[in-house]
């Protein structure tokens, strides 16, 4: 996204839309969680249920005492509307797995790769030619998807609190620590700070509407607003833990893990002469290869990587149809099994649009964009935003006050700040940005 949409200004434009508006809908989402402990539309419609009641006392005369009677307001039934938000956060979230899994195959095919040696030595035409020929390759690409989607469905169907749960805390920190690892090594090249200049030093005549909205639909795919998926992960959450707390390190780590990532592929696009404004999707399968085989010992640092980012990527997918999974459980008394093989079918055979958008309909475009450019636009720049801006209204005005406060436990200074984020300076920019870059 960042060489996408030119450096610097957009680098700056998405931190600022983590913090300011991104992180407050974070906030509110986990809380809606947390509250109605269900899937997303059962959540939300006990929240508007709860907020479209009032008590009002009564005194009875016969027994000499006063009972607390639940009143509906006379719009009550407006407020069930809200549960068409959770509706709007699912669908998104399988439309996004659909080509995110497509992706997320070529992780699993480069794993290969590296064992086999395909990258020592390697140089850029090379890098491109060997990505450009994978996914120009439908028949590859349709392998490696139905293998992703069949391990997404598998571990969904199993639960998530087994053997991956305790495997991810050891991987994802690895990740981590190779990712700091490859950073000292991009230190050493002679475009390190070519990279770092165009990723940090902004040029802001490049800053428009479209930045700024591929910015803000950024920060929220990344931190998973408008999802659903923050609802799940807040049914989970125990409550004792500080709902600010958990979310501001997650959005802190996410943010910073990003720019990590960036600090790495950068120098390596700028020592090797080439466009970062042209490769897309596929930079990192097109920049680390050539770094691994210049490095010594390459092809096992390589394997390493690619596992641990399969790893990284798999984890991603369990939390996008998880929401999914969750409602048709409890909506549907169906298990867990046969939730994610219907689940998993209607994703899998949506990727296959994603599939064709890289050969025998790339130039087949609605609007000017082919089918995986408008999936990943429409849902990061219209349904995310969307959702979001309307997760941050239900709790900002129409969730009860005493609901939020008992459920936030901040102090009054940070309670009202939030508060003002969430309830103007959230929905304004949304609304703002979205409408703007519609236009």
């Amino acid at each position: 996204m960042t060489s996408e949409y030119g450096g610097g200004a957009f680098v700056i434009i998405y931190i600022l839309s983590v913090l300011l508006i991104a992180l407050p809908i974070m906030i509110a989402e986990v809380l809606v969680g947390r509250h109605g402990k269900q899937n997303p539309v059962g959540s939300l419609k006990y929240l508007s249920h709860e907020s479209s009641t009032f008590a009002i006392q009564e005194i009875d005369n016969d027994l000499n005492r006063v009972r607390v009677k639940s009143q509906k307001y006379s719009n009550a039934d407006d407020y069930t509307n809200w549960q068409l938000v959770g509706w709007s956060g699912m669908i998104a979230g399988i439309l996004i797995l659909s080509f995110y899994s497509v992706i997320a195959g070529w992780t699993m095919s480069y794993i290969f790769k590296a064992l086999t040696g395909s990258f020592e030595g390697i140089d850029v035409e090379q890098s491109k030619s060997l990505f450009n020929n994978f996914v120009s390759d439908p028949e590859k690409l349709l392998g490696w998807h139905t293998l992703f989607m069949l391990l997404t469905c598998y571990i969904v169907s199993k639960g998530v609190k087994g053997g991956l749960e305790k495997s991810v805390k050891i991987l994802i920190p690895g990740l981590f620590i190779l990712l700091i690892a490859l950073a000292f090594y991009a230190s050493t090249l002679s475009g390190f700070y070519d990279g770092l200049s165009y990723m940090f030093i902004p040029d802001m005549s490049k800053i428009d509407s479209n930045v700024i909205l591929g910015a803000m639909g950024m920060a929220f795919f990344s931190l998973s607003i408008g999802m659903g998926s923050l609802m799940i992960y807040g049914s989970y959450l125990s409550d004792d833990s500080s709902i600010s707390y958990v979310t501001t390190i997650v959005a802190f780590a996410d943010t910073f893990v990003a720019i990590l990532a960036g600090v790495i592929i950068f120098p390596i696009v700028f020592t090797y002469n080439l466009d970062p404004s042209t490769a897309g999707p596929g930079l990192i399968f097109q920049t680390l290869p050539i770094a691994f085989g210049a490095m010594p010992g390459g092809n096992i640092v390589a394997t390493i990587f690619f596992i641990l980012l399969f790893f990284a990527a798999i984890t991603s997918s369990i939390s996008l149809i998880e929401p999914a999974i969750t409602y048709m459980i409890e909506k549907n008394s169906i298990t867990r099994s046969e939730a994610s093989i219907k689940l998993g079918a209607i994703t899998w055979l949506l990727g296959i649009g994603t599939i064709l958008s890289f050969s025998y309909a790339a130039d087949l475009k609605v609007f000017g964009y082919n089918f995986f450019d408008l999936l990943d636009n429409f849902t990061s720049k219209v349904m995310l935003p969307l959702g979001g801006l309307l997760i941050a209204i239900f709790v900002g005005f129409i969730v009860k006050r005493n609901i939020v406060l008992n459920e936030l436990n901040m102090s009054t200074v940070k309670f009202e700040l939030w508060r003002l984020l969430v309830r103007y300076v959230a929905p304004v920019a949304v609304t703002l940005i979205f409408v703007n870059g519609l236009m």
